[in-house]
């Protein structure tokens, strides 16, 4: 009863938000009581699970996503956008630019998690499909199809790290077999299948639309990068430091604290706001009103990642992710596709990547420590490609795409829900090769 009443859940997200146009929060506050009543909840107690969902999911991105947006107007305002842009296109040309964009997303994916190098990255994507005339979901594909590899396969994201001591496995190794794997998926399932989507037209949001600046008043090459890049510098620089904190207590919190997302976009906003804003002769006051209408456009995208949080935290509580996890432990197959089906039922259900990883492993973690004939690297990224698996309307990354690129539902299916089962499906299959060799 329990897993009907997921499935009846996710049919009613999809009836609310595409057949009777609902906006998606209240389409998601809907369900998340109706699922709550439904899974059997005592009533005063959904308010809980619905605030408690909201907050925790809320609470470690609403900073992020506002200063990335912040961050992200300035750099396409300023100019900046545009001359990596014409950089770009000059080095690889047109004609390999989504290549260009993959490994942007590949190199930023690694020390970034997922939701801050979305909106660090979109605006760069806008900026290549205003001066190439060349789609938006065309360009964005490939590099969000590398983003979503590093951030199912790779340490340090939160899912593959958490998996790798759950089953003793070897972190350097795992990042290894990381890569072997996640390079050719994120190749096919970027650059490759984005060919098959050049159809598919929108109109991203205008926080992203950059007005053409004259040449001459582009700020420099060496600027334009730096400024762009430096939260990943920052955090990487961090993730370098790390070994040196754990044998230095004294450094650990300084290290922390400038290694701390949060803390990384405020300061990056800072450093941008004067050299791309102050410096070039802007005022504060233009800078304030920009950064005002860039908070204005992604609203929409905060209460839908809110309300996604609510619906999460409905089936959490309510148990019904335990409950599909263990009707499915004694399924007799292969483990490693076994721990990737786990995961994926629990991604379709839940919608989370991390949430659906973390699950399956406390699921496979007894098979894995019991068998030595299993892999546990390799466990780590089946479970890994299987929490990428699908993703629809009660995924908060399904909203962000779909709001960014200002696509209809259909057009989201089409081309983030199958770049995603791509990458998922292809994750699976280079485990079970990888397997055979190793």
């Amino acid at each position: 009863m329990s897993i009907l009443s997921v499935v009846i859940c996710i049919a009613l997200l999809v009836l609310l938000t595409a057949r009777w146009n609902i906006n998606p929060f209240i389409a998601f506050l809907i369900t998340a009581i109706t699922g709550g009543i439904m899974l059997g909840i005592p009533l005063d107690k959904i308010p809980d699970s619905v605030e408690k969902g909201m907050g925790s999911v809320l609470g470690s991105l609403t900073a992020i996503i506002c200063l990335g947006a912040m961050f992200g107007k300035l750099i396409a305002d300023s100019g900046a956008a545009q001359k990596i842009t014409s950089v770009l296109i000059k080095f690889c040309g047109e004609k390999y630019i989504t290549w260009a964009l993959m490994l942007t997303g590949l190199f930023v994916g690694i020390p970034l998690f997922y939701n801050v190098g979305f909106v660090l990255l979109v605006p760069l994507v806008f900026s290549v499909a205003y001066q190439t005339k060349l789609p938006a979901v065309y360009l964005g594909i490939p590099l969000l199809a590398a983003l979503s590899v590093t951030h199912g396969f790779l340490p340090p994201h939160p899912a593959p790290t958490a998996l790798v001591p759950q089953f003793n496995a070897d972190i350097g190794l795992t990042l290894i077999y990381g890569f072997v794997v996640g390079v050719p998926t994120m190749m096919i399932a970027g650059p490759i299948f984005s060919r098959f989507l050049k159809n598919i037209r929108s109109e991203p949001l205008a926080t992203f639309t950059p007005a053409l600046v004259a040449d001459k008043d582009l700020p420099s090459t060496g600027k334009s990068f730096l400024i762009a890049l430096l939260p990943v510098i920052m955090l990487s620089v961090a993730s370098l430091l790390a070994p040196l904190a754990a044998s230095n207590l004294a450094l650990k919190p300084y290290i922390a604290f400038i290694g701390n997302p949060l803390m990384v976009m405020l300061i990056a906003l800072a450093v941008a706001s004067y050299s791309l804003g102050v410096a070039r002769g802007h005022s504060i006051g233009v800078l304030m009103q920009s950064f005002t209408q860039a908070l204005k456009d992604i609203s929409v995208i905060l209460l839908i990642i809110a309300g996604a949080g609510a619906l999460k935290q409905i089936f959490v509580d309510s148990g019904v992710s335990d409950e599909i996890a263990a009707s499915l432990k004694n399924i007799p197959a292969n483990p490693l596709f076994l721990g990737w089906l786990i995961a994926l039922i629990i991604r379709v259900s839940l919608g989370s990547a991390t949430v659906a990883g973390l699950t399956a492993a406390g699921i496979m973690a007894p098979l894995v420590l019991a068998s030595p004939d299993i892999n546990p690297n390799l466990m780590v990224l089946a479970i890994g490609a299987g929490s990428l698996m699908c993703s629809h309307v009660n995924d908060s990354g399904f909203w962000m795409y779909k709001e960014y690129f200002n696509l209809s539902l259909k057009q989201t299916f089409a081309s983030w829900s199958a770049m995603e089962t791509i990458v998922g499906t292809l994750g699976l299959i280079g485990v079970l090769l990888l397997d055979i060799v190793v």
